[in-house]
């Protein structure tokens, strides 16, 4: 069996794993959905997958991403990394939350938030009847950890980007809610200081759509935990969500975010 054969019939595992749960007796464990390392032998990818070349052939989908990610080398990030966090969630997510890049946690478990700014996440999620698993989905622009927790680079962010939108295209959520400045900025294709950026409403044009989705940001929980100060206006970017996801599809008036190639 060549190399792209393995591949791809690990490829179909990971697929027949993610919508039934079970897997032949016998095959190798498929990649975890919610993050893997590569396989020794996985072909290497010099870059990710327009959404184009994502559709041609067969269908894309939300394991066909987290394969494709278990194998990237499209940047350097790939060369540090313990696990690939391509993300989780609900497979039918209200919302579709952010973040720049995975920390330490998240490379060992392969999820995303998972640490204390996450579990910190969570509660700002309840707060308004939103809930990971149940009608959320969790993601960040990069799909692996930043060495020394550093922000990425912007080389960086564009290598990973066409996962996270074939993931966008694929959720189709009622909203995104973008945590930190690295992922507004990415979002909003705005390089402008997070203040600056929050309180409002943008459309983020959907790659391969006609479609938009409103976009709200909103400061990272990570840095929220370090100042106290800013939790106000996290309630009031929650609240703003909020009456996004009850407008359904009558949000308030919006600014247009233009989505970077």
């Amino acid at each position: 069996m060549t190399r792209d054969q393995r591949f791809w019939r690990l490829l179909t595992l990971v697929e027949d794993y993610y919508t039934t749960g079970e897997r032949t007796a016998g095959d190798p464990p498929a990649v975890r959905f919610r993050g893997a390392s590569a396989p020794a032998d996985a072909p290497a990818a010099p870059a990710p997958a327009t959404t184009d070349q994502a559709d041609a052939g067969a269908a894309d989908s939300l394991a066909r991403v987290a394969v494709e990610v278990a194998a990237c080398r499209a940047c350097r990030l790939c060369g540090g990394r313990t696990s690939t966090v391509p993300g989780e969630g609900a497979s039918q997510a209200l919302v579709m939350v952010v973040g720049e890049g995975p920390g330490r946690e998240e490379d060992r478990s392969g999820r995303p938030f998972v640490g204390p700014a996450g579990q910190y996440l969570d509660r700002w999620l309840a707060a308004i009847d939103l809930q990971r698993d149940a009608n959320c989905f969790i993601t960040n622009v990069v799909k692996c950890r930043p060495p020394d927790n550093r922000d990425p680079l912007p080389d960086e962010s564009r290598a990973c980007l066409p996962f996270l939108q074939r993931q966008i295209r694929l959720l189709r959520p009622r909203a995104l809610l973008s945590v930190g400045r690295i992922a507004s900025q990415v979002l909003t294709g705005r390089d402008a200081p997070l203040g600056a950026l929050r309180g409002q409403v943008y459309h983020y044009a959907v790659a391969g759509s006609p479609h938009s989705l409103p976009l709200v940001t909103t400061y990272h929980p990570s840095g929220v935990l370090r100042n106290q100060s800013l939790r106000r206006a996290v309630w009031d970017d929650l609240r703003l969500l909020q009456r996004v996801i009850a407008a359904d599809g009558d949000s308030p008036p919006a600014t247009s975010a233009s989505a970077p190639g």
